[in-house]
């Protein structure tokens, strides 16, 4: 059984360079090649990892029969022509999320790689980040009752990009870890409100409604245009109460607060129509636990190697990255999936 892999990482530039230094540290992963555009990353990489060769022409990677593996990192439109060539190549894939910019191009991937035996990841980050995953064992124990709404703000004044808009750039995140949160439910509707404010046709700032079974509600805020840099989410249960703050010292604090709904008993009591009611605020313990950190880009390159080399089921793989594109796109397209 192979013990290494022999990778190629296509991208270098803004998030690129991260994935590149776990990589290069990942024990199991030799990393042979590093693509990019633009001459200035590539001698960037080389001066950081000269054992890493750098080309401009992605083609080396897909004619390399010793290459066993790609990693993604380049502007999301082109995410389907690079992987689509990477598996007819016989390579394993992880793209930066998004995986694809429609869930056509997601299941053309999935479709490829079945047929291929090949792993195809989506790098959703953050559902490798040990905060997060706190958050789902939390909601997964029952320790909040039942889960009546999530909200989520991802909010900062810049970074502007012209080639994807506020909800691409940043909601991938927030829908990814909601759906993870709760068990990749499939929405029953999706909303969009955005407006473009500093380019036009592009929103700087979109405020996504999602309704889920069992009557869970979940709002995204994301926004280029934001005096406070937030990156924060709250999940509220009929019992408690959790908030992930990802830029916070302390990044998961449980609340024991709500509201109980009390019927009155006594001789008023009309069983038939079980009214007044009394409520009950009710305020609680507020609990910081202890997170074990560890670095999500390390977590996340390990988990794809697991899934090459042992068959680790791959948590982030197709299934999961066509449900956040389903959500995206039909929030770009601002239309109703189908409401109850």
């Amino acid at each position: 059984m192979k013990s290494e892999l022999t990778v190629a990482q296509i991208g270098v530039g803004y998030w690129g360079p991260n994935l590149l230094r776990n990589l290069v540290t990942n024990k199991q992963c030799h990393v042979k090649l590093a693509i990019d555009l633009s001459a200035d990353r590539r001698d960037f990489v080389q001066s950081l990892y000269p054992d890493v060769k750098v080309s401009g022409d992605s083609e080396e990677v897909f004619s390399d029969p010793a290459i066993d593996a790609v990693v993604i990192s380049t502007p999301v439109q082109s995410h389907f022509d690079l992987s689509v060539k990477a598996l007819e190549a016989g390579k394993h894939i992880l793209v930066e999320k998004p995986m694809a910019t429609t869930v056509n191009e997601v299941e053309e991937i999935g479709r490829l790689a079945e047929e291929k035996n090949l792993i195809a990841m989506a790098g959703h980050t953050f559902l490798y980040n040990p905060a997060v995953r706190s958050v789902k064992k939390i909601i997964d124990s029952g320790e909040l009752g039942d889960i009546r709404y999530v909200y989520s703000q991802r909010v900062n004044l810049g970074r502007i990009r012209s080639d994807v808009d506020a909800l691409w750039n940043l909601a991938p995140h927030d829908v990814s870890i909601i759906q993870y949160w709760l068990n990749n439910s499939e929405p029953e509707y999706v909303k969009r409100v955005g407006m473009d404010y500093v380019q036009n046709g592009v929103d700087d700032v979109v405020f996504l409604n999602i309704k889920y079974p069992s009557h869970i509600l979940a709002n995204i805020h994301v926004s280029w245009l934001d005096p406070h840099k937030i990156r924060r989410m709250t999940v509220v249960g009929s019992e408690k109460m959790v908030v992930y703050d990802d830029i916070a010292e302390h990044k998961i604090t449980i609340f024991d607060k709500g509201i109980d709904r009390m019927a009155v008993l006594g001789e008023h009591m009309d069983f038939d129509k079980p009214e007044p009611f009394n409520f009950n605020h009710r305020s609680g313990d507020v609990v910081v636990p202890i997170i074990k950190w560890e670095e999500p880009l390390e977590v996340e390159i390990q988990h794809f190697v697991d899934c090459i080399l042992n068959k680790t089921p791959c948590l982030t793989g197709v299934e999961h990255a066509g449900q956040v594109v389903s959500i995206l796109a039909v929030g770009s397209k601002k239309l109703v999936l189908s409401e109850n």
